[in-house]
């Protein structure tokens, strides 16, 4: 059973930058798909990006070109490199382990995954 730390997050400005970090234990993330995914309340959550355990990312549409997804597998920590902010991207941003080598989606499906973190809080204006 994997534990997901995130951090990160913060207050920036439009067109501005932030890089999060998911910090996992008790499970190698290199042997599974993994997704980031954010939530706004009063909303569902949404897949923003996943990463595949052969190293295959995929995004949302409202992203692309914008975020990149990455991963660590020697710190065992994955990657949402967040350029060109816009308000709309303010959320809570969470990491998630799916337990596969796939993510079974184009854009990962909350429903999919089962181990989450507690999320990071960004707010761009």
């Amino acid at each position: 059973h994997v534990q997901l730390v995130e951090s990160g997050g913060g207050s920036v400005q439009v067109g501005g930058s932030l890089r999060l970090s998911c910090v996992a234990s008790g499970d190698t993330i290199g042997r599974y798909c993994m997704g980031w995914f954010r939530q706004i309340p009063d909303r569902e959550r949404e897949g923003v990006a996943g990463i595949e355990s052969d190293g295959s990312t995929s995004y949302a549409d409202s992203v692309k070109g914008r975020f990149t997804n990455s991963q660590d597998n020697r710190k065992n920590t994955l990657f949402l490199q967040m350029n060109s902010l816009k308000p709309e991207d303010t959320a809570m941003y969470c990491c998630a382990g799916r337990g596969e080598v796939t993510c079974a989606a184009a854009v990962p499906r909350p429903s999919d995954f089962g181990n989450w973190g507690q999320g990071t809080q960004v707010t761009v204006s």
